[in-house]
């Protein structure tokens, strides 16, 4: 492969596949910018760039397609791959689900892209996905996709229900009204995130809600309006491009990690290698036949999952749903979902009615890469900026500090108390530890961080 699978791009048939190198550079370079600065060595409070996608998410029809892109594009593989699973599953609708107890999990997904400067061709993996999918589902192309959010009615209305016009004519006869949307797929595309979560800070706006009741379950609708509107059986994706600096600046509270952040698959991308002529066009004649032949035998119910799936499941199940502390944990919150969806689409691509063992295998992989990409923009940040600071000072006072210490490194505007709160917060997560000294007078307690 090529990409994060380096230059040459070999054959299935032919030696196995390597997880492919993160790239932002000249070919050959496997990480790094071009002019070969390491930006994304970890220090104290920042986690290393994610180790490339496992080989697992290049299963089936989705892993011949990221194949068929890489040697003619400068993008990331993880891109291409995450940004075709989320507009396939809105494609095929929200007929096909798994169900979990009470809930029904069709193949919804919201992911964002995270580059570290605009430079992590992010658009250009999302027109490469486009490419294809425009000869494969032209109507959903034209009609079911969408940009510009900024309100919760904005895309209510864009999936509306029919409505009776309530006034009607002199008479007193209710007229026909609007007659509302019938095709209930939609696929957000987001190029600046950025502007979406500014949207969502001011006050009244209702897009974070109305998202995540899209995300959930599909019913949506706004009661604050004189004449609310209702949008049901709505099946909305979701594909965002953002910095990760952005990011940080946007999702920094645990309110907000709580609601619209912990339904997202965080992906981070950067440029794969230098193409100063540009790639060529991919030749789809053979992949976009049977693409169109998944859509139409695609399963209109429910799928079930075979033994072996079950077995695997089982496994790694509680490392899925185990809680997690801080921030991170709060925006991870949603594994087992995630991964089922994500395991159900890579069914569907494979025209199967179960789910197996290997699509939960692609889902994990591609699961992985997000936990890490997570990690990546929002390390052991707690979403308590009290207690991030000073989680961030101590990092940098390897002797550790009293709370007289950390009362002085805030310049005395912040009182003990709040400071023993802080870290209250930080020693329950397991971030400090604290120890008691003698001083030959009162015993002070002095504070470490253990990572």
């Amino acid at each position: 492969m090529s990409d994060r699978f380096g230059a040459e791009t070999p054959g299935f048939d032919e030696e196995p596949l390597k997880p492919p190198p993160n790239g932002d550079g000249a070919k050959g370079k496997a990480n790094g910018h071009a002019n070969g600065h390491d930006d994304d060595a970890p220090t104290a409070d920042r986690q290393p760039w994610p180790e490339p996608l496992g080989m697992d998410a290049y299963h089936g029809l989705a892993g011949e397609i990221v194949l068929k892109i890489l040697p003619e594009t400068e993008a990331d593989s993880a891109a291409l791959l995450l940004q075709f699973l989320v507009a396939f599953g809105s494609i095929i609708g929200s007929q096909p689900h798994a169900r979990v107890e009470g809930d029904r999990h069709p193949p919804r997904l919201f992911a964002v892209m995270i580059g570290r400067t605009a430079k992590g061709r992010k658009g250009t993996s999302w027109g490469r996905v486009c490419e294809l999918l425009e000869r494969v589902a032209p109507d959903w192309d034209r009609d079911r996709k969408i940009s510009g959010l900024s309100s919760g009615e904005g895309l209510i209305h864009a999936l509306r229900d029919p409505a009776e016009d309530e006034e009607g004519d002199r008479k007193g006869n209710k007229g026909a009204g609007d007659r509302g949307v019938t095709d209930k797929r939609l696929l957000v595309f987001e190029g600046e995130v950025a502007k979406v979560l500014r949207s969502m800070e001011r006050q009244g706006n209702t897009l974070s809600a109305v998202l995540r009741d899209a995300w959930d379950h599909g019913h949506l609708r706004v009661i604050t309006r004189n004449n609310p509107i209702r949008a049901t059986g709505a099946h909305v994706s979701l594909v965002g491009h953002v910095t990760a600096d952005e990011l940080r600046r946007y999702l920094d509270r645990t309110e907000m990690a709580n609601g619209l952040a912990n339904r997202l698959l965080y992906v981070c991308v950067q440029r794969s290698k230098l193409l100063p002529r540009g790639g060529k066009p991919v030749d789809w004649s053979t992949i976009a036949p049977r693409l169109r032949a998944v859509l139409e035998k695609a399963p209109r119910g429910e799928v079930c999952r075979t033994e072996a799936f079950w077995a695997l499941w089982e496994e790694v199940y509680p490392d899925l749903s185990a809680d997690r502390p801080g921030m991170l944990g709060a925006i991870l919150g949603r594994a087992e979902a995630q991964v089922l969806r994500l395991a159900l689409i890579y069914a569907l691509l494979d025209g199967s009615a179960f789910l197996d063992a290997v699509h939960l295998r692609a889902a994990l992989a591609c699961w992985r890469y997000c936990e890490a990409s997570a990690r990546f923009v929002f390390g052991d940040a707690l979403g308590d900026p009290l207690a991030d600071e000073i989680l961030r000072a101590l990092r940098e006072q390897p002797a550790g500090m009293t709370r007289t210490e950390l009362m002085n490194h805030f310049g005395r505007n912040q009182s003990s108390d709040q400071i023993g709160r802080a870290l209250g917060v930080l020693a329950a997560g397991n971030f400090v530890r604290s120890e008691t000294q003698a001083t030959g007078g009162r015993p002070v307690q002095r504070w470490w961080a253990v990572r």
